[in-house]
């Protein structure tokens, strides 16, 4: 009789499922069931973006700023990472489901406090230090950016994200911050699949129309920006701040001269990124 019980308790329960899933599934959380079979079409992934910095401190420093209570980040590679069995050690700070605080004010294709939808990776790297008036920048390590493209590459996939929403802080937020600057390896980075990165027939297609315009149409210039992601003025005029994002533009795309100065390629660049990114 007991036996005769349970089965009859189990078909029960195989009954009330059926009824309630369709082609999704009941699942029992405690004292209550979720029915998940009804899926909206509206959602997207939490994680849409992926950000790098550099720590402009050293190791120990690093380290205990970003274990503090006042900023964060998921990941942090050292210059050397140690190795466990022959493989490189990533510091995990915060889990990827958590929100770190690592972007601050910021601002990417309509979207803003990217804290709240983007895992931040940061380097070791001192950054820059001043020579006069001159800013020295320092490289990163071959270590560094082999480990960096492995940890990418597995966020990325895990998390779908776009290869325009790979950004560096200066890109999200150009009026004040200039992390990971110029010598950080965009193009490298996108031949291994991490990152946008324009096609180099299309920026020569794109320089050759370009070169025949006399002067920038900066309102052209500010909204083109805006329409790839970045956050600038609409004024028509190259302000400070429109030089900044051009600034934050070309030390991604263009870092032999990242003066803040809208040329001929960096609008040939903007044009082919366009083309690939945003038809």
């Amino acid at each position: 009789m007991f036996r005769y019980g349970r089965v009859i308790y189990f078909l029960m329960l195989f009954v009330i499922a059926g009824l309630f899933s369709g082609c999704g599934s009941v699942h029992e959380r405690g004292n209550y069931w979720v029915d998940d079979s009804h899926a909206a079409l509206g959602n997207e992934p939490r994680v849409n973006f992926l950000i790098f910095h550099y720590t402009a401190e050293d190791e120990a420093n690093s380290l205990t700023v970003l274990t503090g209570e006042n900023v964060s980040v998921h990941y942090l590679i050292n210059p050397l990472p140690d190795e466990i069995s022959g493989k490189p050690v990533v510091l995990q700070l915060v889990p990827e489901d958590r929100r770190a605080w690592h972007a601050g004010a910021s601002f990417w294709r309509g979207r803003m406090n990217l804290n709240d939808t983007s895992i931040g990776i940061e380097l070791v790297n001192p950054g820059y230090h001043k020579v006069g008036t001159e800013r020295r920048w320092e490289p990163y390590t071959d270590e560094q950016i082999a480990l960096l493209i492995t940890l990418s590459d597995d966020i990325i996939k895990r998390n779908q994200i776009k290869p325009e929403n790979v950004l560096g802080h200066s890109d999200i937020s150009p009026q004040r911050k200039v992390d990971p600057g110029p010598l950080f390896p965009w193009q490298k980075l996108a031949q291994a699949g991490i990152g946008a990165w324009p096609d180099a027939k299309r920026v020569t297609h794109y320089l050759a129309i370009r070169q025949l315009e006399i002067t920038t149409d900066i309102a052209v210039l500010q909204n083109n920006l805006n329409r790839y992601g970045y956050q600038v003025p609409l004024t028509g005029m190259l302000d400070d701040e429109t030089r900044r994002v051009v600034k934050a533009f070309q030390m991604h795309f263009r870092q032999a001269d990242y003066s803040g100065i809208p040329d001929a390629e960096t609008l040939a660049i903007l044009d082919a990124l366009l083309e690939k990114y945003r038809s």
